[in-house]
């Protein structure tokens, strides 16, 4: 018998690396625009708006349930941590979150709080209960958080421009660290508040980190991450680093769970990191533009190269805005084997 209440959740169970029936399927970005229940619930509200309304979030962080999912992630965004902060953002087509005021001196770096205190975040909290109540135990919940380097390219308004984050990098080094070290102490503060408000399982983000050397990969990121996974602990800790190329640094970050991207080959992972768990790594691209057969077929062959065990199947990144409805349908369906 389970010996605790998360015990029964398959996905709990296969980040855990226990024996499983079958492995379970999520998929990052479920609850998102490609679906038209989540466009029906967030009719006319500004991203923001939308998040910050726990009634709305919450019924949009449940919408890929119908589908059969293993597991619900919270709908929120990985801004909410320096907002929180006291850096406020804008969501901007095209831009994606620009900040109101980018970090680009010791100034604004020290206006930043280095420990934000929960009720700053209480909206995600709220939504955590909320989720929490709605489902009554049926599936987990999962929660995240960016990693610092790719929040701290929001923070001074490069993004996903490497090249700038880099030149600003050499420009100020002082804030850029001071930055990454500030954002890694209060990412820890925020993930253990929402671990003892009962979420299942958390995922660390690092979107952009993928683009870098192997040595910024060693100071900017690696050490962030080994940080934050090794002081943020009691549940389950997924690493996503998009295609990261640096496998060999993923796997001695500390997370329990992997996520692998379409560059990297899941059975051979599993064979050199036998004792970690691998999630992933269906192309997202196939569910955006291939026709269900072709799904089905990516799927089965994740499915394979998974081994049934220690695998949690899920995209190599989210899910497109473009996917058909029935593509993700049959995605699912065919992860669970229907």
């Amino acid at each position: 018998m389970p010996d605790s209440f998360h015990d029964k959740h398959l996905l709990v169970r296969a980040a855990r690396g226990e024996s499983v029936d079958r492995p379970p399927v999520w998929a990052m970005r479920q609850a998102g625009r490609w679906d038209p229940e989540f466009r029906a619930v967030r009719a006319g509200m500004s991203f923001y708006e939308f998040s910050e309304n726990v009634e709305a979030s919450a019924r949009a962080s449940l919408c890929p349930r119908r589908f059969g999912v293993d597991a619900i992630i919270l709908f929120y965004d990985i801004t909410t941590l320096p907002v929180s902060m006291g850096l406020p953002f804008e969501l901007k087509t095209g831009a994606g979150p620009v900040p109101d005021r980018p970090v680009r001196t010791l100034a604004d770096l020290y206006r930043l709080k280095a420990d934000p205190h929960p009720d700053t975040y209480a909206h995600i909290r709220a939504l955590l209960k909320r989720v929490k109540d709605e489902l009554r135990g049926e599936l987990p919940v999962l929660v995240f958080a960016g990693a610092p380097f790719t929040v701290a390219t929001y923070c001074i308004g490069t993004g996903k421009d490497v090249a700038a984050t880099r030149a600003f990098a050499a420009e100020q080094p002082a804030v850029w660290n001071g930055l990454l070290e500030k954002l890694s102490g209060a990412t820890v503060g925020f993930l253990n508040t929402l671990v003892a408000d009962g979420a299942d399982a958390y995922q660390l983000f690092d979107s952009w980190a993928g683009m870098l050397t192997h040595d910024e990969y060693d100071r900017w990121a690696h050490p962030h991450h080994a940080a934050i996974l090794g002081r943020s602990t009691g549940v389950p800790r997924i690493l996503f680093v998009k295609e990261g190329p640096y496998l060999d640094r993923m796997c001695t970050s500390g997370a329990d769970v992997i996520s692998l991207g379409s560059i990297h080959d899941l059975a051979a992972a599993r064979r050199e990191y036998p004792n970690l768990v691998f999630q992933g790594n269906v192309d997202e691209e196939i569910l955006r533009g291939g026709t269900p057969d072709q799904v089905r077929e990516a799927v089965q062959k994740c499915l394979q190269a998974g081994g049934g065990e220690r695998h949690i199947v899920n995209l190599n990144h989210g899910v497109d805005k473009g996917t058909p409805v029935l593509n993700f349908e049959t995605y699912v369906k065919a992860a669970k084997g229907l």
